[in-house]
């Protein structure tokens, strides 16, 4: 309930306004005093719903937040400020890596398909699956230039302090399994690419 008040003020409000209207509503068939004193109360907590909401960032929001920041920062190329959260040093390794491979003129994430925090572990542990789209020069060559892909990245991230850090990430196409720019653990390519 907690988390429907902090992070649906607009679900809580609904709520609050049917019951108090709807005994509202009551009191004026039966004139009850005290049915109309617990309607006004339902209405009035409804402001009430929409400060705590306001005032309390819960653990998903907070993921949120993190991801659009960290994609306005891969964005502007600001590889140091992308990695800060990453937290395995060979992990952040892999990650400046695949960064610096690529000039970004676009880094937008188009969908949060799931933020699901696992609060029965210590330390807590969320898994994300988001949609991007990002929009890429590579460094080489014979590399793509100014090519707009789709991609749907997989993050695990766990709780230390008050921040989340990225404990594991992948991305793949949007369709399909790993291509050849889909590395697992380890930075190792995809089988067969």
């Amino acid at each position: 309930m907690f988390r429907l008040l902090a992070e649906e003020p607009l679900i809580v409000s609904l709520m609050l306004g049917a019951m108090g209207f709807g005994l509202l509503y009551g009191w004026l068939r039966s004139g009850n005093k005290s049915i109309a004193l617990a309607g006004l109360v339902f209405v009035a907590l409804i402001p009430l719903a929409w400060f705590i909401a306001n005032q309390v960032e819960t653990d998903r929001e907070q993921i949120q937040v993190l991801i659009y920041t960290l994609a306005d920062a891969v964005e502007r190329n600001d590889h140091d400020s992308a990695v800060t959260v990453i937290a395995d040093p060979e992990l952040e390794a892999r990650a400046r890596i695949e960064l610096q491979n690529w000039t970004f003129g676009l880094a937008k994430v188009t969908q949060i398909n799931k933020i699901r925090v696992i609060e029965d572990t210590y330390p807590p542990q969320a898994d994300i699956e988001m949609m991007v789209k990002v929009k890429v020069s590579g460094k080489g060559t014979n590399a793509i230039q100014n090519v707009q892909i789709p991609r749907k990245l997989l993050l695990t991230m766990e709780k230390a302090g008050d921040d989340w850090l990225i404990t594991e990430y992948q991305h793949l196409p949007i369709i399909g399994g790993p291509d050849k720019y889909s590395t697992y653990g380890g930075g190792r390519p995809a089988q067969g690419n």
